[in-house]
């Protein structure tokens, strides 16, 4: 019983460390301003401090990263047009320090978003409105492209929706699809996920149609998986589906522009906080802000707060594991902006604390 009870009280403490201290990991633009593009710090949860601890050596535009399950890889896009690149890295869970171990062709150009499991990476390919799936070696490397899914369409809006533009695949959080939203036909793609399979990973299900012109950009499940969250970037419309075996039926639709907002609107990016009460959303372009939403009961959104993110470009955003704290990363002010969050109500105030960093765009917390 001792041995049990003082394993138990290591456990938690090492819980309880790993929550004041995670590793945040940055991903930027290269080609906007100095920077190594992939950058480690250490958030003191405590006090919101943001320490440096490493960076990449020289990777190209790693605007999306992605850490795997157990923490031991880091995956990016190196999003660079037709000369796009996908690569792995080793990643040391205490010190924070990178490992490049290799790289795969995109299979596609700009890819903007990267997702990974046990076996598999997957890709949204934007301009070239493709999704292409990697297997994982043993060692946590990639292997050449096993699948690539090229789609077809176009959307009202000429100067955005001339063809299909994939901006990001999910997974269920059954893992047994995968959803992926296409600003260019305003439509999202389901696909049954099989991880093992030599070729065929991604079969298709059915297609969602939404507004015309809204333009899908990214998306959120619900803590408990009933509910699916989509933002569109072309109009702000933020849609609520029920969700249920890869079948979406919507049951609301709100925005995340201000009624009044007469600029261009730009919405990025959207997050559930950690205990699946509150829902939030960025909105670029002119706007520059985050709205704030109350979760209800059945799904449906209340809106609760607009905040200024006090810097230009709020493409992407997290919240840090104890739920205390908002990171918003401006791409074009080159700033990572803390908010500190009320969990009564979910409403954010500025922290006073910021960090410089050129470009950043993306955003993830060790888990």
């Amino acid at each position: 019983m001792k041995i049990s009870l003082l394993s138990a009280t290591i456990l938690s403490t090492l819980f309880a460390n790993a929550q004041q201290h995670p590793k945040l990991i940055v991903g930027t633009y290269t080609n906007a301003c100095e920077s190594n593009g992939i950058y480690v710090f250490d958030f003191d949860a405590k006090d919101a401090q943001l320490r440096l601890l490493s960076s990449s050596e020289k990777t190209v535009n790693p605007s999306y990263v992605t850490l795997s399950d157990d923490g031991q890889f880091l995956y990016s896009v190196n999003e660079n047009g037709k000369d796009s690149k996908v690569s792995a890295f080793w990643f040391d869970r205490e010190n924070g320090s990178l490992g490049f171990l290799s790289s795969q062709n995109a299979e596609g150009a700009d890819p903007c978003y990267i997702l990974n499991d046990g076996e598999n990476v997957v890709v949204a390919n934007y301009s070239s409105g493709s999704i292409s799936v990697f297997e994982k070696n043993k060692f946590g490397a990639l292997k050449e492209a096993k699948q690539v899914i090229k789609l077809e369409g176009h959307g009202p809006n000429t100067k955005r929706q001339e063809s299909a533009h994939l901006h990001m695949v999910q997974l269920s959080p059954d893992r047994k699809y995968l959803l992926a939203n296409d600003l260019g036909s305003d439509r999202i793609y389901v696909y049954d996920y099989n991880p093992n399979a030599e070729k065929d990973t991604l079969k298709y299900k059915n297609t969602v149609n939404l507004k015309p012109g809204s333009g899908p950009r990214h998306l959120s499940f619900s803590k408990d998986g009933k509910f699916v969250y989509l933002l569109q970037e072309l109009d702000g419309t933020l849609t609520v589906f029920s969700y249920h075996d890869g079948m979406l039926d919507k049951i609301q639709e709100t925005t995340v522009v201000a009624s009044d907002f007469k600029g261009e609107t730009s919405a990025a990016d959207i997050h559930i906080s950690p205990d699946g009460k509150f829902l939030y959303a960025t909105n670029r372009g002119e706007a520059n802000d985050i709205s704030v939403f109350a979760i209800q009961n059945d799904g449906k959104l209340e809106f609760a707060q607009r905040q200024q993110t006090l810097g230009k470009g709020p493409r992407n955003f997290t919240i840090d594991p104890t739920g205390n704290y908002l990171l918003v990363a401006h791409q074009y002010t080159n700033n990572i902006v803390i908010f500190n969050i009320d969990k009564t109500n979910g409403k954010l105030t500025y922290s006073g604390k910021q960090v410089p960093i050129c470009a950043p765009v993306c955003l993830v917390f060790t888990h």
